[in-house]
C-alpha cells in the first residue's frame, strides 16, 4: 500500500528500520512532548516500544523534503494497526488492558484496533494528516473492516480539569449499548462529570483533541468510562466507529475519490 501526494508519502512499514522510525516518532511525541514514562533502553535509543509492535501493521507518513541526520527521524506520522484475526493469534488487543471489549468480540465483520497514532507537531492539522487518513481508508477497504476502535487520549491525568469535554462525550456521543466497551471495573472512572444542561458545547469542543474530533465527524462514539493512564500521562476513552456509518461526504474525501487530489491536499 502506497499513497503519494506532493512531498508526502503514506505506506505500510516494510522493514525493521521503518518500524524503528515509527517508534522514534512515538518517542518524540509521547515521551518528550507528553511526558510518558519510558525504560532506560527506550531513552537510550529514543524509541517508544512495546510487545505489540512485533505483529501489528505500522502505517507511516514520510515527508520526502525532510532530510534528517538520523534516518530514524524521517517519519512524521504513524498509526499502529491490529486486526482481530491477527490479535487472536497473538494474545489479544492492547486496548483490552484498559477496556472490556467483550461486546465487540463477535462483531460480524473484521475489526481493527487503532493504536499509537501520532503526528509530528510541525505537521498537525494540515494536508499531511489528510494523506495519512486516506491511507487508513485504503487499508480499511483492502481488509473489508467493519468496526474500528482504540484508546484515544486527553493529555494529563486530572479528571476535574477535563470535566467539560468528557461529560460532553458521555452525553452526546456514547456508543449504542451493543457496542459500548466499558473501562475495566478496577479502573473505572465515570465520564458523567457534569449534568447535560450545564454543558457549553463550544467550550467542550475546544478542549477535545483534534484526533477525537475527527472520529466524531465520522460518526464515531465513545465507550463507557475513562481510564487514567499514569504511565502515559493521559486520560483515555475508547473510540468506536462502524465503517458503515461514516458519512458519505467524508468517505469520499478520505478514500480520495474526488475529482482532484490536489484540491484535497493543496
Amino acid at each position: 500500500m502506497h499513497i503519494a501526494a506532493g512531498r508526502f508519502r503514506a505506506r505500510l512499514a516494510e522493514s525493521e528500520q521503518d518500524i524503528q522510525a515509527a517508534q522514534r516518532l512515538r518517542y518524540r511525541v509521547f515521551v518528550e512532548e507528553m511526558g510518558a514514562q519510558a525504560s532506560a533502553a527506550e531513552h537510550a535509543d529514543r524509541r517508544e516500544i512495546d510487545a505489540f509492535d512485533a505483529f501489528c501493521d505500522h502505517l507511516i507518513l514520510e515527508d520526502d523534503s525532510r532530510q534528517p541526520d538520523d534516518p530514524l527521524d524521517r517519519v512524521v506520522g504513524v498509526y499502529r494497526l491490529l486486526r482481530r484475526s491477527v490479535a487472536r493469534d497473538n494474545g489479544g488487543f492492547y486496548t483490552a488492558a484498559e477496556f472490556d471489549l467483550s461486546r465487540l468480540e463477535d462483531y460480524p465483520a473484521e475489526t481493527l484496533e487503532l493504536g499509537r497514532s501520532c503526528v509530528d507537531v510541525a505537521y498537525r492539522g494540515g494536508s499531511a494528516m489528510q494523506l495519512l487518513w486516506m491511507a487508513l481508508a485504503q487499508y480499511i477497504d483492502t481488509h473489508q473492516l467493519g468496526l474500528l476502535f482504540g484508546c484515544a487520549s486527553f493529555h494529563g491525568t486530572e479528571m476535574a480539569s477535563l470535566a467539560m469535554p468528557l461529560a460532553y462525550l458521555h452525553h452526546h456521543h456514547l456508543a449504542p449499548e451493543p457496542l459500548r466497551a466499558r473501562v475495566l471495573p478496577q479502573h473505572y472512572k465515570s465520564l458523567e462529570l457534569m449534568p447535560k444542561e450545564d454543558l457549553d458545547r463550544r467550550e467542550a469542543m475546544r478542549a477535545i483533541p483534534a484526533l477525537i474530533k475527527g472520529y466524531l465527524r465520522l460518526n464515531g462514539f465513545v465507550g463507557d468510562g475513562a481510564y487514567i493512564d499514569h504511565d502515559f500521562n493521559t486520560v483515555d476513552v475508547c473510540l468506536i466507529m462502524e465503517t458503515s456509518r461514516i458519512a458519505d461526504r467524508y468517505r469520499t474525501f478520505y478514500t480520495g475519490k474526488t475529482s482532484s487530489m490536489e484540491r484535497i491536499l493543496g
